[in-house]
């Protein structure tokens, strides 16, 4: 039983890490750059124009899938709540490095960065600049997304009685991907203006197209996943300890610590 406890903390500690891990990465790299991952069928020209930070989004929700097939509802919330305080903590020192004195040039006049010859600024506010609007927009779409996550995970769950894997893990994730995703995309155009959007033409077909190619690829790796989700939980149950449909609550370990104690 302490074994099995041992590996419960790790496997948690790991998931969480990975997801904490991630949801950093993806929301300082967030709109520093856009892909074009175009192709055309048929001869029908299909656009698909992603921003960096969406490449490691997924993984987010793999891992809160898993936590809340393994470990129930409570820790994968937890988790989520956990993540906004990153978003908040991430902001902070982005804010206070800029804040802090430092050796750029300044305009006399008016306290602001002078722009070099080609009319840019340092490199590191032009990171915080995007970083500001990406993860101003992710906090919002983040908690929505990934609470509609949790929670209709957990009702398909319900609903199947435990079976279907393959459903709650996709019908849960392409749900709340479609709600993060035309959030993020609406709140980082309107609210930060960082879109790389073309003034000479319409605006909502750009945007529609924007949340069409971020969806379209998170749907994509959502399907993708199903695979590696089935054989890690097939996996990781006897290696936890956890019998199927059994999730692993908060106080678990704890009964199982007093029962290694007393023997």
């Amino acid at each position: 039983m302490a074994d099995f406890r041992r590996r419960r903390q790790r496997v948690f500690l790991v998931l969480a890490g990975i997801f904490l891990g991630t949801l950093a990465m993806l929301n300082i790299l967030g709109i520093s750059r856009f892909i074009d991952l175009s192709f055309s069928i048929f001869g029908l020209e299909i656009p698909m124009v992603v921003a960096i930070g969406v490449l490691p989004y997924p993984i987010t929700f793999i891992c809160t899938d898993l936590i809340s097939e393994l470990y129930g509802r409570k820790r994968a919330t937890e988790v989520v709540f956990v993540g906004l305080l990153l978003n908040i903590w991430v902001m902070f020192v982005m804010w206070l490095g800029g804040a802090l004195p430092g050796f750029e040039a300044l305009d006399p006049a008016t306290g602001e960065l002078v722009p070099d010859e080609a009319g840019r600024v340092p490199v590191f506010f032009e990171v915080r600049t995007l970083a500001f609007g990406a993860v101003t927009a992710s906090m919002i779409a983040y908690l929505v997304a990934q609470w509609c996550d949790v929670q209709l995970f957990h009702l398909w769950k319900w609903l199947t009685g435990g079976r279907h894997l393959w459903l709650r893990n996709n019908g849960s994730t392409l749900v709340s991907q479609l709600v993060d995703t035309t959030a993020v995309i609406l709140i980082t155009h309107f609210c930060a203006n960082a879109l790389p959007i073309a003034d000479s033409e319409p605006l909502w077909p750009q945007l529609l197209t924007f949340i069409a190619s971020g969806y379209a690829f998170k749907v994509i790796v959502a399907l993708v996943d199903t695979g590696p989700i089935y054989l890690l939980v097939g996996w990781l149950r006897p290696f936890l300890g956890i019998a199927r449909n059994e999730e692993v609550g908060p106080g678990d370990d704890a009964v199982m610590a007093a029962s290694d104690a007393r023997y």
